[in-house]
């Protein structure tokens, strides 16, 4: 029997694309903390198990960043 191909699923592809994002700005951990309204620390376990990003999150960074969705998805 075939081993299935373990797919991303799409909570850790946006939080990927939250710290590719924040690799190309040159965002400090604690400046992102601010935009998504958490502590450093949640950043860390978001690192681990990214699906308690939850949409307010994503929400507040993309309202203060001025960045509408699409742009974090096709970065």
């Amino acid at each position: 029997m075939a081993k299935k191909a373990q797919r991303i699923t799409l909570y850790k592809r946006i939080w990927a694309r939250i710290r590719y994002w924040q690799y190309l700005h040159d965002v400090s951990d604690a400046e992102l903390a601010s935009y998504l309204q958490v502590g450093e620390r949640t950043l860390h376990e978001y690192d681990k198990s990214a699906q308690h990003v939850t949409l307010e999150k994503i929400d507040n960074l993309l309202s203060i960043t001025g960045m509408e969705l699409d742009d974090l998805i096709t970065l």
